[in-house]
């Protein structure tokens, strides 16, 4: 294997970590990404969904107490709920993403979708942002309803094509549904542990067969690469949504995506 592809998975591992959890699709860059590099190993989509992993562990870190509290009181009712929600939140997205995954991946991953995803996503978030402006009803997922819950859910199914952002459309989706923007942003992290080990179960299943040495030491530079970038991008959003609305987020996702529909049509 050519030793470039080892300073492609760090790039592409800087390029998920710093993306994922910003509502700007954290795929579409990557397929982006990995088409201007050139990236072409025969394990190219699943090393997009093992390195995303990456950066879901960098949830479970920063989140740790919470998800310890959960994993050791499970047997109270706060815990519970808490569990519920996510389980019913999760549903939506497991239930398409096992009938519709081989198409996803051999139809959907290209760039041209990606960019115009980026730009549809980037009016949403624009019409979300200076249109409708959402009234936060809900400030605290304590006091999330399993309604609520399941709505987010349905909105993550949209992230499915790439290039829409999976966090974009749980976050602002959430702000939709009554809850204010940084219960929407958190508990886009915490559904996004479930729905990411489960994407990544069924990609490795798919291809460890086919694996060399060389492709899996790829993959955990990716990984490791991925977890450290996106520590530093979860505590930016955190502190970010403290002050700000998403609307450098629109404008990013429209000026990216028609640079991009341009270069890849031309």
């Amino acid at each position: 294997m050519d030793a470039i592809n080892y300073l492609y998975a760090v790039i592409l591992g800087i390029v998920e970590g710093l993306t994922e959890f910003l509502p700007i699709s954290s795929t579409g860059h990557l397929i982006l990404a990995k088409d201007l590099l050139g990236f072409d190993l025969p394990s190219a989509n699943m090393f997009i969904v093992v390195i995303q992993l990456g950066a879901i562990l960098a949830v479970c870190w920063l989140y740790r107490v919470k998800l310890l509290d959960v994993a050791f009181h499970l047997h109270k009712k706060p815990q519970q709920m808490f569990v519920a929600k996510l389980f019913v939140a999760f549903l939506p997205a497991a239930v398409i993403g096992l009938a519709f995954h081989n198409f996803i991946e051999d139809v959907l991953f290209s760039p041209i979708v990606v960019a115009v995803s980026l730009i549809v996503g980037g009016l949403i978030i624009w019409l979300v942002e200076r249109r409708i402006k959402p009234v936060a009803k809900t400030h605290d997922i304590e006091s999330m309803s399993i309604k609520q819950s399941f709505l987010v859910g349905c909105a993550q199914v949209f992230s499915m094509v790439p290039g829409t952002s999976r966090s974009g459309a749980t976050i602002i989706g959430g702000m939709l549904f009554g809850l204010d923007r940084k219960i929407a942003t958190e508990f886009s992290f915490f559904l996004a542990i479930p729905v990411m080990v489960g994407a990544t179960i069924l990609d490795v299943y798919k291809y460890y067969g086919s694996l060399s040495i060389e492709e899996v030491y790829v993959l955990v530079i990716g990984f490791v690469v991925s977890f450290m970038s996106a520590v530093a991008a979860i505590k930016f959003l955190i502190a970010y949504v403290a002050h700000h609305d998403f609307m450098v987020f629109a404008w990013y996702r429209i000026v990216v995506g028609t640079i991009m529909l341009a270069y890849f049509l031309i």
